[in-house]
């Protein structure tokens, strides 16, 4: 196994595939300013009615045919934090 790090056409897109959190098992396309992938994005989602920016890092990347493909795991402690589900005010129980 090699240590390099995948790389594209500056410009080109990437796909992204986003593992745990809100925004797990969705997917995304991104463009590569630079040749290469973010080591670690936020995404923005509602949670509750308000913008909560979730932080995922790159696990793993890889060449499918000439598409750059890069897996983000949920990091929980970089992201905002988020009461448990089971935790938040829900109005209409009330």
């Amino acid at each position: 196994m090699t240590d390099s790090k995948p790389t594209v056409a500056e410009g080109s897109e990437y796909v992204v595939f986003f593992d745990g959190g809100p925004s797990d098992g969705s997917t995304d396309t991104r463009i590569s300013t630079d040749g290469s992938y973010d080591e670690q994005i936020t995404d923005f989602v509602l949670i509750d009615g308000m913008e909560t920016g979730i932080v995922y890092t790159a696990t793993e990347a890889k060449m499918v045919g000439e598409q750059l493909q890069v897996h983000y795991s949920l990091d929980a402690a970089d992201s905002d934090p988020v009461d448990d589900p089971e935790d938040r005010n829900d109005d209409r129980d009330n």
